[in-house]
């Protein structure tokens, strides 16, 4: 990939979204709480240094043109909202991924931030279809990729850091 992506700002409607930094340590170790987690791979931080570690891999695939890992901020007051990516750009099948804090729960950041990555990798990737899987029971979640006209067409079960059984659905979200 000839872009860097250490570069790439993403700009919504009401958000924006930056590279992922160390900047955003703390914030994202306050936000990504057992909650926020239930239907995710990751678990939540057990401390900061969780954190670090997760954004010093994160910015080395960054560095590599492996995956684009972003902060939302909202642009009227940069308020940290939350983590979204599109990860494995070397394949022809990306995927997406997100988590938006508890209190901007609701307010259509997330479909916001996944629209807008899947703007940019229109314009910049070569891809088949972009990967969203989500767990079944997640709602809020799986209407996200259905507002951009995704279908499921994979379903499978997997454990996630905790130790919980996650029951996915993979939606795919195909270009234009």
């Amino acid at each position: 990939m000839k872009i860097d992506l250490r570069e790439v700002v993403l700009v919504g409607k009401r958000i924006r979204l930056v590279p992922i930094s160390f900047d955003f340590a703390e914030q994202i170790f306050q936000e990504f709480t057992p909650e926020i987690t239930t239907f995710m791979y990751p678990k939540s931080p057990n401390d900061i240094s969780d954190i670090e570690k997760w954004i010093s891999s994160a910015t080395e695939k960054v560095r590599k043109g492996q995956d684009l890992q972003t902060v939302i901020i909202k642009n009227d007051n940069n308020e940290f909202l939350g983590c979204a990516g599109l990860h494995s750009l070397d394949t022809k099948t990306p995927e997406l991924g997100i988590w938006i804090k508890k209190s901007a729960h609701g307010q259509g950041f997330g479909q916001e931030a996944i629209a807008t990555l899947k703007e940019w990798a229109e314009q910049n990737l070569d891809y088949k279809y972009l990967k969203y899987p989500v767990d079944r029971k997640n709602i809020p979640s799986r209407k996200i990729p259905e507002s951009l006209g995704g279908i499921i067409e994979d379903e499978y079960k997997k454990p996630n850091q905790a130790g919980q059984i996650l029951d996915e659905v993979e939606y795919r979200i195909y270009k234009k």
